[in-house]
């Protein structure tokens, strides 16, 4: 027993001496152009380490903790392969490394709905959105290109290191179909626009509530009641990741808080995850996108809170309040929808189109690209009508399908909104009036868990929700 004790401990000690990688590490990774490249891992005390990638290298020691990180300078793109190699006692090299864009993928079972599900939709749906003039299907039918990698995070595996680092694949795999779908899409429209390799890690759990993705220690200072399990996703599922460079992050979430019939609390909590994340990468100018949630019966779920048809617009209110805080963007997906009884709307090719046309605009700075639909700037009265502005408006605002527009609701001071009618005025205003109310107080949207409405901008966007207060008597338009 003692030989056999001893043996075990010899062997410990020299596996604890040779230098091991973070999982996100491995064969076939893209790593973050145009930003310091972090790599970091373990060995034993005090071994020297030196990292080279691309002729240039870094050496440091690990601590007495055995924890070591070293910072190489920015890398431009590059679409040819090259080894990264990590030495110490033993020498790790990871092959076919390409620099380019990499984005982290967040949230729950819309954003984990895989390539496979999507490469079964039906023709006509196909059809509805087709991508520069191909379906999804012909989509990933096509030869996919070798410059998208992905990563699909592992919560069991993660916080664990790989001696094979295997971890990320090309999307030439056939295996790419067990990735998410939006990812997937985002990072094929991102790589055509940009010509560079494109690189996402998806990190999603089918109906995770918003705390578990953010860390424990950070939510117990922000509120003073704790539920849902602080942490129990961003401890083995976000942590390990940082600080690899990324180029921003994209979340689809939200269901499962508004179950709970959240509002201003689902906003507050997703603003403290924006800045944890942020603060996880040391970058407070991350940027971070978002999806609106699709429309869907809440009002018909049972449950412990009692949902109406309003739920939802008031959910959707309380993530567009997400976008005060700098460097976000939201994507509005009211018109995805073919079932309002399917919490899981097949068409995420075109959300992860959206995404990438916003992180294009907004990241890449390609103001040729839409990323919105119309959003409500002001609202004036104009005797018994009411006008309202719109930004956003691209090429103008148009009715989806030629059709009257549809969605508008006014009330009085009385607070009892009635169905309105709605006339396009200008390229960026329209006008709305009822009969039955003659001094409007108030319009609304779209406002409705399963509403449709066919407000869009030329090229195609659907307009944002909302409902507005006019509070200013002087807010008054000549006729």
């Amino acid at each position: 027993m003692v030989r056999w004790m001893l043996l075990f401990c010899l062997v410990s000690a020299v596996v604890r001496a040779e230098v091991v990688l973070p999982r996100v590490f491995g064969h076939h990774m893209v790593l973050q152009r145009g930003k310091p490249l972090t790599v970091w891992g373990n060995a034993a005390a005090e071994e020297g380490v030196t990292v080279r990638f691309s002729e240039r290298s870094a050496r440091t020691y690990a601590g007495t903790d055995g924890r070591w990180q070293v910072v190489l300078p920015a890398f431009p793109a590059s679409a040819v392969p090259a080894d990264l190699v990590i030495q110490g006692t033993n020498t790790i090299v990871l092959q076919d490394i390409l620099v380019g864009e990499v984005w982290l993928c967040s949230g729950q079972s819309n954003m984990e709905y895989t390539l496979r599900k999507n490469s079964k939709v039906s023709p006509e749906l196909g059809e509805k959105y087709r991508i520069d003039g191909r379906s999804p299907v012909e989509v990933l039918d096509a030869p996919r290109p070798a410059a998208i990698r992905w990563f699909l995070v592992n919560r069991k595996t993660l916080p664990q290191p790989d001696s094979a680092h295997a971890g990320w694949l090309p999307a030439t795999d056939p295996s790419v179909r067990t990735f998410s779908a939006p990812a997937y899409f985002f990072a094929e429209e991102l790589q055509r626009k940009l010509g560079v390799p494109v690189g996402v890690i998806a990190s999603a759990v089918p109906g995770s509530r918003i705390e578990p993705w953010i860390d424990p220690t950070v939510y117990r200072e922000t509120f003073s009641v704790e539920e849902g399990d602080p942490g129990k996703f961003f401890t083995p599922m976000i942590r390990p990741l940082a600080p690899l460079s990324l180029a921003g992050i994209l979340w689809y979430q939200g269901e499962s808080n508004c179950f709970l019939g959240e509002t201003d609390r689902y906003t507050r909590k997703l603003k403290t995850l924006v800045r944890n994340w942020r603060t996880a990468w040391n970058d407070q100018q991350l940027p971070f996108y978002f999806v609106q949630l699709a429309p869907y019966r809440y009002s018909a779920a049972s449950g412990k809170v009692h949902l109406t048809r309003e739920s939802l617009p008031a959910f959707w209110e309380a993530q567009e309040a997400v976008l005060t805080e700098p460097y976000t963007g939201m994507v509005t997906i009211t018109d995805l929808i073919v079932d309002p009884g399917d919490l899981h709307p097949p068409f995420k090719w075109e959300i992860g189109r959206r995404l990438a046309r916003l992180a294009l605009s907004d990241t890449y700075q390609r103001k040729d690209e839409t990323d919105s639909g119309p959003v409500l700037r002001q609202a004036e009265t104009c005797g018994q009508n009411l006008v309202l502005s719109f930004g956003k408006t691209g090429a103008g605002l148009a009715s989806r399908d030629g059709k009257y527009l549809t969605g508008f609701e006014l009330a009085g001071n009385d607070g009892v909104f009635v169905p309105a009618e709605a006339d396009i005025i200008s390229e960026t205003e329209i006008r709305v009036h009822a009969k039955t109310v003659k001094h409007p107080v108030s319009v609304r949207f779209g406002w409705d868990e399963v509403g449709q409405a066919n407000l869009v901008n030329r090229e195609g966007w659907p307009a944002r929700p909302f409902r507005k207060q006019l509070t200013e008597p002087s807010a008054r338009r000549k006729k």
